[in-house]
């Protein structure tokens, strides 16, 4: 897919300080993207990531939020409308963990990320909605995770958000498909970002047992797959999941 298709294009990306996120926005930017850079407590990495957009000649904002607020939510897409009159890109990548057994999981573990995993993904596709309906053209990208398809011990709260992510695409992907607006879900393996980066040597180890392809991902693999699912290639797919896990859940 030629990078020229998504140029001058706007986006905003959710949770894009670091990891999964930060490479999405900068993947986006080089394609020629105007991208919206979320984060929420992070600022000195989402900095760093409009920074690194910048400097190679793209443009990107900050937008500070907490995406699981309406409020703020709806703040942060009105932010990327007003700073470049326009809105044609939604990936709703922002997620957090609190992985615990079940019988240690407390309330707050189980909301907190509800809240941001799958709330936030609704708060943020139902204030960029109206935009894309507007113009009849659109490209929603939700960060699930084969998680979400296959279940994890201790993590049943992030299981039940990322599945909860694949239904909404679903859902969505029906209600919006006849004004030309898409909208698709990844579902990544395990990534070499800081939620992996806890994982003991041998818990590792075990995990590429799993991996047909021997390896983990990186965040450029999740990013590559958002920039083909927004561009005029991907035009006909819809209401999709696609797993990014090196072959672990085949």
């Amino acid at each position: 897919m030629a990078a020229t298709d998504l140029k001058g294009k706007i986006a905003l990306v959710t949770g894009a300080s670091r990891g999964i996120g930060a490479a999405i926005a900068i993947r986006l930017a080089q394609a020629g993207v105007k991208v919206g850079v979320n984060y929420n407590t992070s600022e000195e990495a989402a900095r760093g990531v409009v920074e690194a957009i910048t400097s190679n000649g793209g443009e990107a904002v900050l937008v500070e939020a907490d995406i699981s607020q309406a409020a703020l939510a709806e703040a942060a897409v009105k932010r990327v409308v007003e700073q470049w009159q326009g809105f044609d890109i939604l990936v709703n990548n922002a997620g957090i963990n609190r992985d615990r057994l079940l019988l240690r999981m407390t309330p707050d573990d189980w909301d907190q990320v509800l809240d941001v995993d799958l709330r936030g993904a609704f708060l943020c596709t139902k204030y960029a909605m109206p935009h894309l309906i507007r113009q009849r053209q659109g490209r929603i990208v939700n960060i699930s995770s084969v998680v979400g398809i296959s279940g994890n011990p201790g993590q049943a709260n992030y299981a039940a958000a990322k599945a909860g992510l694949i239904g909404f695409t679903k859902a969505v992907a029906r209600e919006v498909a006849s004004r030309n607006i898409t909208v698709n879900a990844l579902a990544p393996g395990f990534v070499n970002t800081g939620m992996a980066e806890g994982l003991s040597d041998e818990a590792r180890l075990r995990i590429l047992e799993r991996i047909p392809m021997g390896r983990f991902g990186a965040p450029e693999d999740v990013a590559e797959a958002v920039v083909f699912l927004c561009g005029e290639g991907a035009g006909y797919i819809t209401g999709q999941v696609l797993t990014i896990d090196g072959g672990m859940i085949a």
